[in-house]
């Protein structure tokens, strides 16, 4: 956590594909991207190079909340997702960076994020805690196989 960075690593006994499902759908990302406490809308979500998505997490004990938005840099369909993130507060200025890497392994898939230029205002610790909250989020939406009825 140096640099107003951080970097997360997981195995997830899921598939790739899957997995890449849960960071390109709307559904998914509003279910599991949001830290514990938090809910979060999406507004829009077009995922393709350059083009952009829209959410706001709501803290759910005082229902105030913050939106942000970005671009997708690069996509490469389950194996990488580089996009970028400014929050449209001005006091947490700048624009971050997060890069999503997805390889197959024995077990499922590993997972390598990096989140770099933080806003300063934002202790990096607090934003391993979310990340780490929300990947526990995801792991339990990607891991149960639901058969269909």
């Amino acid at each position: 956590m140096e640099n107003n960075s951080v970097s997360l690593h997981r195995v997830i006994t899921a598939s790739p594909e899957k997995i890449y499902r849960a960071f390109t759908d709307a559904n998914a990302m509003a279910s599991w991207i949001p830290p514990y406490g938090f809910l979060c809308v999406v507004h829009n979500m077009d995922v393709k190079i350059g083009g952009s998505f829209k959410m706001s997490f709501i803290n759910f004990t005082t229902g105030n909340g913050h939106s942000f938005g970005g671009k997708y840099i690069d996509l490469k369909p389950n194996e990488f997702i580089k996009y970028t993130d400014t929050f449209d507060d001005p006091n947490l200025p700048g624009e971050m960076m997060t890069s999503v890497w997805l390889k197959k392994v024995s077990c499922g898939t590993e997972i390598k994020i990096v989140q770099e230029n933080i806003p300063s205002v934002i202790p990096t610790e607090m934003c391993y805690l979310g990340w780490q909250e929300s990947l526990e989020k995801l792991k339990k939406l990607v891991e149960p196989e639901i058969p269909d009825a």
